[in-house]
C-alpha cells in the first residue's frame, strides 16, 4: 500500500515531484509565517499553479482537500512541532510529533507524512526526541501503510549563525541522511549541500530510497533553477520547496518553471524563460496578487 500512496506523488511521466512545503506556521516563529498569512489565498495560489504536492499540518490539511476533483495535488503531512529555530534558542527545548498523525494522515487521504531527523550542535537530546518520534511514526506508518518520510536537517550553531540556518558540510548531510534510511525512511527530505558537485554521495548513500532536496532559504531565480538542475543531474528524485515559491512575486510562473525542468527536461534557460512569459502574462492582464489571491511577500 505504501507504494499505492507514492504513485499519487510522483508524476508518471518523470518519476519526479515538487512538493511545495507551506508547514512554516508549526513551528511558533513570527518570520516563519511571513507571506503566509493568508492561507486560503496560499492554497488557491497553490492548487491553480498545480505542484505535485503540498506540504501541510494538521490545521490546514483541509484547506487543500475540501477542492473537490482528483487532479489537485496531493497532500504531505507534516506530523512533528519543535521550538529549535528561535534566536535566541528558549531555555528547554522540545520536540514532539502528533500521537495519532498517522491515523490522521489516512483520514485526510496524504499521500506521505514528514517528519525531522535533526542534529543541531550543542544539543542531542532534541535528535534523541526526533529517534524516539521516527519509531514511533515507523510503526504506525507501516500499519496503515503511510510512506515516512524523513526530513534530515543539519543546524549551524545558532549562537553563532542564529535562527534557521542550515550547515551545507556533505559530511553531516551524508551521515544524517544514512541514519534517516536505517531508521526506516521511504523518502528523504534532504538539505543541499554548499558544494552542489558532491550531491551525488547524498543519493549514494540513500541507495533506492527515493531523495528530495530541499530548498533552504530564498535565492534568486536563476540560482533556484541552476540548484534544482543540479540535484536532478545527481539522482534526486524530486524538490521540496517553500519560501521560494509562496514569497516569490509570481509563485505560479516560478512553480510552472520548476515544474517544466522536473518533469519535461528543460534546462535553466527555459526556466527562466517560462517565468518571463508568465511575468509578461500577468502584468499585461494588470493582475495583482490580490486580484488573483496570490501570496504576499
Amino acid at each position: 500500500m505504501t507504494l499505492y500512496r507514492l504513485n499519487r506523488l510522483f508524476n508518471p511521466r518523470s518519476g519526479r515531484a515538487l512538493d511545495v512545503a507551506v508547514d512554516h506556521g508549526f513551528f511558533g516563529e513570527r518570520s516563519f509565517i511571513t507571506g503566509i498569512e493568508n492561507m486560503d489565498a496560499v492554497v488557491r495560489t497553490l492548487v491553480d499553479a498545480g505542484p505535485d504536492a503540498v506540504q501541510l499540518t494538521i490545521g490546514q490539511a483541509r484547506r487543500l482537500q475540501s477542492y473537490p476533483g482528483k487532479n489537485k495535488p496531493g497532500l504531505v503531512l507534516r506530523t512533528d512541532i519543535a521550538n529549535v529555530y528561535g534566536n535566541p534558542l528558549d531555555s528547554v527545548l522540545y520536540s514532539k510529533h502528533v500521537p495519532n498523525a498517522i491515523e490522521e494522515a489516512v483520514r485526510l487521504d496524504a499521500v506521505a507524512v514528514c517528519v525531522n531527523l535533526m542534529e543541531l550542535p550543542g544539543h542531542p537530546e532534541v535528535r534523541e526526541k526526533n529517534i524516539d518520534s521516527i519509531m514511533a511514526l515507523r510503526r504506525e506508518a507501516t500499519r496503515y501503510g503511510m510512506p515516512l518520510m524523513v526530513e534530515p536537517l543539519v543546524m549551524q550553531d545558532n549562537s553563532k549563525a542564529g535562527g534557521y540556518m542550515v550547515d551545507g558540510d556533505i559530511e553531516k548531510i551524508v551521515t544524517l541522511v544514512r541514519q534517516g534510511v536505517e531508521l526506516g525512511a521511504d523518502l528523504i527530505k534532504a538539505d543541499p549541500s554548499d558544494d552542489i558537485s558532491q550531491y551525488g554521495r547524498v543519493i549514494e548513500v540513500a541507495g533506492d530510497i527515493p531523495v528530495l532536496v530541499r530548498g533552504g532559504g530564498r535565492v534568486d531565480d536563476r540560482t533556484l533553477l541552476e540548484r534544482t538542475v543540479a540535484v536532478l543531474e545527481a539522482g534526486a528524485k524530486g524538490i521540496v520547496y517553500g519560501r521560494n515559491i509562496v514569497q516569490h512575486e509570481n509563485p505560479a510562473g516560478i512553480t510552472a518553471a520548476l515544474l517544466a525542468v522536473l518533469h519535461d527536461g528543460a534546462d535553466v534557460e527555459q526556466g527562466l524563460a517560462i517565468l518571463a512569459e508568465s511575468d509578461a502574462a500577468r502584468a499585461a492582464s494588470g493582475a495583482t496578487r490580490a486580484d488573483s489571491g496570490e501570496v504576499s511577500a
